[in-house]
């Protein structure tokens, strides 16, 4: 039987607390191990000894699966886990030394067992183990660094172009897995944080990190029996015990809007961010009872409305706005003379492209109008969830085997809502971590004309 021992020690600039704390549960590993597909907490509720997670391995190719348990946990100077998968068996022991109030030690040891290694390849085998631990703990590293730096320079439209297209891979999986940094580990204690469409997709999988991350949540959502599945799925996935306030609402009534941004008003006295992220794709035409088209009213107007009402409450925080849009937007320009469809024939895909364009084209007159308040919209790439199975099937059935799953489309929100605010500026459009050009070419570029003329007509309607 071949076994050895991997052995790396880092220091990191964060206090020895928030690492234990992120490292506490283990499913962080997919953030920082490159050579982990997946990690999941299978134990709900709080990380304590005996919590178990179901690791998924990249391996030559392959994907291993491996499971780990937590056997001790002495806060906050040393995690000890157990691991067993196809042919290999470990036991992990991360040990934390603070250096200073602000920076600390992580002395890192793999005790590893390969029972069903040939004699012949064990010559072979510790170089490449001691390359792989090297970079998982360089990736730890980089998480927990938490640095975000200054937004790179943002190209023209003139100067992107069609060019852009043979990068659409960078949409799919391979996009997310190719990042460099996935960490996420910038805590969000006593924040209380908006998510609109939180019942599933992106917006549960947002509000699932979120509160992780230590957020106070608000849940935007339709039907009461969904929220609360959703608010005890959260709370399983984080163990953690901040409150979670559910309120059932129609995002696309007027009234149902206003009363629940009433109560918000009424009974928070600031709020740290809203991620607007409820949208849907419909293929047939139709109105909302205040008489706007249904695609338009959840992917534009919403948006509008909510943010518009609680941006009292933002300001008080400083807060952020997060407005998830979408790639199509790129193949639609904004038809300001017929925003609800009545003149052309309706095409539900155009016009989810259209709204989510002029989401984008929004978010930057916010960010000119509001400088107390970081405006950010994103796309999450091609992400299979539930509104992407029932409103394109076709795409989803031939896509199937490339698509991001939703926490890798919700990465981005959950980065810009937790990253440095002084950084990021505001305004931008983002993927994947980084500011992207709004326009492939000057055919969809909204003048600042057109911006106005569109803010001036989702007023009236709101």
């Amino acid at each position: 039987m071949y076994q050895t021992t991997l052995r790396e020690i880092i220091e990191v600039p964060r206090p020895a607390a928030d690492c234990y704390r992120y490292l506490l549960d283990f499913s962080t590993i997919e953030q920082w191990d490159p050579g982990v597909y997946r990690a999941v907490k299978r134990s709900p509720g709080p990380v304590q000894p005996g919590t178990e997670f179901d690791l998924v391995l990249s391996s030559f190719g392959r994907r291993v699966p491996m499971q780990y348990r937590l056997l001790q946990a002495e806060a906050p100077h040393q995690l000890v886990l157990e691991g067993v998968g196809e042919g290999v068996e470990a036991k992990d022991i991360i040990t934390i030394v603070p250096l200073t109030a602000t920076h600390c030690q992580i002395d890192y040891q793999a005790d590893l067992r390969l029972p069903g290694l040939p004699a012949l390849s064990q010559p072979l085998i510790k170089p490449l183990l001691n390359r792989v631990g090297r970079r998982a703990v360089a990736g730890l590293k980089r998480a927990l660094t938490a640095a975000t730096g200054p937004a790179p320079r943002v190209e023209a439209p003139a100067q992107v172009g069609w060019r852009v297209l043979p990068s659409a891979w960078t949409f799919t999986e391979r996009g997310y897995l190719a990042m460099p940094d996935k960490g996420l580990s910038r805590f969000l204690d006593g924040q209380t944080i908006v998510v609109t469409g939180a019942t599933g997709g992106l917006g549960l999988a947002a509000a699932c990190e979120l509160h992780r991350l230590g957020a106070r949540l608000i849940l935007l959502g339709r039907q009461a029996a969904r929220l609360e599945a959703a608010r005890a799925r959260i709370q399983a996935y984080s163990g953690h015990a901040q409150e979670i306030r559910p309120i059932d609402v129609d995002l696309t009534s007027r009234e149902s809007l206003h009363a629940a941004a009433t109560f918000i008003l009424e009974t928070e006295k600031k709020l740290d961010a809203l991620v607007n992220n409820a949208g849907a794709l419909f293929h047939t035409r139709m109105e909302t009872q205040d008489g706007i088209e249904q695609t338009l009213a959840i992917n534009l107007l919403a948006p509008y409305r909510l943010t518009t009402l609680l941006m009292p409450r933002l300001a008080v925080g400083r807060g952020r706005v997060i407005n998830v849009s979408s790639g199509g937007q790129y193949l639609q320009a904004l038809d300001l003379g017929d925003l609800q469809w009545r003149r052309r024939r309706f095409d539900g895909v155009k016009a989810y492209a259209q709204a989510k364009r002029g989401l984008v084209a929004i978010n930057r007159w916010w960010a000119a109008q509001y400088p107390q308040v970081a405006f950010h919209a994103m796309h999450p790439g091609w992400a299979a969830t539930p509104g992407v199975v029932q409103a394109l099937p076709g795409f989803h059935r031939v896509m199937r085997p490339f698509l991001r799953d939703a926490r890798m489309g919700a990465d981005t929100a959950v980065w810009l809502t937790a990253a440095d605010a002084a950084a990021l500026g505001s305004g931008h459009f983002w993927f994947d971590r980084r500011p992207q050009p709004t326009d492939l070419t000057s055919r969809t570029v909204v003048a600042d004309a057109q911006v106005e003329a569109l803010q001036q007509q989702l007023a009236r309607w709101a």
